[in-house]
């Protein structure tokens, strides 16, 4: 009887402790979400992507895009051109552009699904880009061939580049390094150059005859020969009979 005595406190304490520790078990608060993923902060932190994120900002794409990330399945694959690759573009390329195509070409940059670098060697060309889904998925896609290896070339049928670095390769979203900016034949097809003079080959002359001026015919010179002749005769004829009267 004794001994029950004894073991009924610690017993008890046992029992407290049970009930205290599930108490804060079930009001301790839930592990907070990760951080939101900031896709124009990934190309800002990497600090060569100025003129990239300018265009993503006007056009509006980066909302789109971070909008996208927020409720996307699929993911996102994004292939930033650097600065100098903007820089060595022709003069005028992107002023020449109206705001809807400025829209297409950022969008031509952005895959609507996530690619690893290695499933990007085995995909089937043409992939889709977001700028495909404005013009009815036909077009505007993107060829990706593999070189050297694991080195992966993009090409738009006008541009070929490598992609040279992996700026993020995490789902939902991976953004590649391109050194050229990607150029879609259907938006720049119809920029045709300036036309080129006709060449005259070595040694040879101009063929195009200079135009005369009107000659007059045989028969207008045979009347004119034939009047002066005339003329002359009846002046013969005019001398001759004055030195016959006298």
């Amino acid at each position: 009887m004794a001994a029950s005595t004894h073991c009924l406190p610690v017993l008890l304490l046992a029992v407290a402790a049970f009930f205290v520790l599930h108490a804060q078990a079930q009001t301790a608060p839930a592990p907070a979400p990760p951080g939101k993923l900031n896709f124009t902060g990934i190309l800002d932190k990497a600090g060569q992507y100025t003129t990239f994120l300018r265009l993503l900002t006007q056009t509006q794409v980066a909302t789109q895009i971070q909008s996208q990330l927020n409720s996307s399945t699929e993911g996102l694959t994004v292939l930033a051109p650097t600065d100098n690759a903007f820089t060595n573009l022709k003069a005028g390329t992107l002023n020449d552009l109206s705001s809807q195509q400025q829209v297409q070409l950022v969008l031509y940059h952005v895959l609507p699904k996530y690619y690893t670098l290695a499933s990007l060697l085995t995909v089937s060309n043409p992939v889709r880009t977001q700028s495909s889904s404005q013009n009815g998925g036909g077009s505007y896609g993107l060829n990706f061939t593999g070189s050297g290896g694991n080195q992966v070339n993009v090409s738009s049928g006008a541009v070929t580049t490598q992609i040279n670095n992996a700026l993020r390769q995490q789902f939902p979203l991976a953004v590649y390094q391109v050194d050229k900016v990607l150029l879609p034949n259907d938006l720049f097809s119809d920029a045709s150059p300036a036309p080129t003079p006709t060449k005259t080959p070595a040694g040879s002359t101009n063929t195009t005859t200079p135009t005369k001026a009107a000659e007059p015919s045989a028969d207008s010179a045979n009347g004119s020969s034939k009047k002066s002749v005339g003329f002359v005769g009846l002046a013969l004829g005019v001398v001759l009979f004055f030195m016959g009267t006298s």
